[in-house]
């Protein structure tokens, strides 16, 4: 039988984020994944899935400045510290909302990188 999450950065847009979780949890939905956690503080968003009994199914790593057009920075040369460190960050907030997937976002390739 097929499993559903509700993708709280695509649905239930009509409402501010920490909302969603609700609107999720009304709509029948047991879990919910989002792009990016950072922008909450990870007890904040684990209170949020406990009130509303939903598992956090996924997020991503840091992407690095969506806004500027980036896409996830693993593919990108020098920027291996940052990388870490987002790993290091999308690690704690993983065991803090106790998801059991993070996805990574390679990026876009730069021109001229393999």
């Amino acid at each position: 039988m097929p499993k559903f999450s509700a993708n709280l950065t695509m649905m239930f847009n009509e409402v501010e984020f920490l909302a969603r979780f609700e609107r999720a949890s009304k709509a029948g939905f047991k879990a919910v994944e989002y792009m990016f956690p950072y922008e909450w503080p990870k007890e904040q968003l684990a209170d949020a899935l406990e009130f509303h009994d939903l598992e956090q199914v996924l997020f991503n790593l840091p992407a690095g400045d969506w806004a500027a057009g980036e896409r996830g920075i693993a593919c990108i040369p020098g920027r291996e510290g940052e990388f870490q460190d987002g790993v290091d960050s999308a690690l704690e907030y993983a065991a803090a909302l106790r998801c059991p997937t993070i996805n990574c976002l390679v990026g876009l390739t730069p021109e001229g990188i393999d």
